[in-house]
């Protein structure tokens, strides 16, 4: 039976899936594993599940390619995605409780082109990994922001930032829907998998683009879907948290932030996930033949990508 979801419903369980990660660090920061993948039962399912402890099978014609959510869409178990979107080199010196805590499907201050000085905000930074790499880009002159909506995210990034020494970064509670910034403030948003787990997408691109700066842009990576998805996965609370059930078909992602008023919108890059592993086979399996779809298909319905856009200047 279906969940009816709702837009504070979608919160709670975005909420309690990412602070459930947040306080394995927390309460045991030095015992937490980054994945799991070094376990057993890990190893014996590498050669059937992809995600954090293996690569996902290629449909025919089609590349392989992992996400951060494309095992079992369960944030709490894909914990870890640093080790597949970052450069080994860039987060070498940053300790587990940022790296382990890092549930992104991309790496969107690879392509911000950050200067020094700039005012950074980050929505929905979680343990902080990308506000950290942003703050060594725009230097002690700058300013990196972080906003989440997750109590023990904030608290486990704070953590962080006195663990590194992270003078010029700021870690705040808040909604992407509500902004709590003034107009024009900053000069860069980025965000990592985050704004396809709001219900309102027009509200997060409207107020990006209220407190950017004239000329200001945004660097983003999140998850899209190519066509229709089976309502079996649309309508399940658990898969907005593992950023499925709320992914926006790609041009009405880049119709939003268009209408919003954003120019240059542009897709950089775009990776398959599989889709077919946030529910059961059993549960699904109607949908999709209703659907007309295969489970190999639906692999290929999902995607991440690398989007920039820019604020009239």
């Amino acid at each position: 039976m279906n969940t009816v979801t709702t837009d504070e419903s979608i919160k709670t369980a975005v909420r309690e899936a990412y602070g459930s990660v947040a306080k394995r660090f927390i309460e045991a920061p030095d015992q937490a594993s980054t994945c799991g993948c070094d376990s057993p039962e890990a190893h014996a399912e590498r050669e059937t599940q992809a995600g954090c402890c293996g690569e996902p099978k290629a449909a025919a014609g089609h590349e392989a390619q992992s996400s951060c959510c494309d095992s079992t869409g369960t944030p709490a178990e894909t914990a870890g995605a640093a080790s597949r979107f970052y450069l080994a080199g860039n987060i070498a010196d940053l300790p587990e409780s940022v790296t382990g805590a890092a549930l992104g499907c991309g790496n969107p201050t690879a392509i911000a082109k950050l200067r020094p000085g700039e005012v950074v905000l980050d929505l929905g930074s979680g343990g902080g990994i990308d506000c950290f790499l942003a703050a060594k880009k725009v230097g002690p002159e700058g300013r990196v922001i972080g906003l989440d909506m997750t109590p023990d995210m904030i608290r486990l990034a704070r953590r962080n930032a006195r663990k590194i020494g992270a003078t010029n970064v700021d870690f705040r509670f808040g909604e992407m829907e509500d902004i709590p910034l003034p107009a024009a403030s900053v000069d860069i948003i980025i965000s990592n998998c985050v704004i396809n787990l709001s219900p309102d997408k027009d509200a997060v691109f409207q107020e990006a683009y209220r407190v950017l700066r004239p000329g200001g842009r945004m660097s983003i990576s999140d998850i899209v879907v190519d066509g229709a998805l089976p309502p079996a996965i649309r309508s399940r609370v658990d898969a907005w948290a593992g950023c499925i059930a709320g992914a926006l078909d790609e041009e009405e992602y880049l119709g939003k932030l268009r209408a919003a008023g954003f120019e240059a919108v542009e897709v950089e890059s775009r990776e398959y996930m599989q889709a077919s592993k946030v529910a059961d086979e059993d549960e699904i399996q109607v949908e999709l033949d209703e659907s007309g779809l295969s489970r190999e298909e639906l692999d290929f319905k999902v995607a991440s990508v690398r989007v920039i856009a820019r604020k009239p200047g």
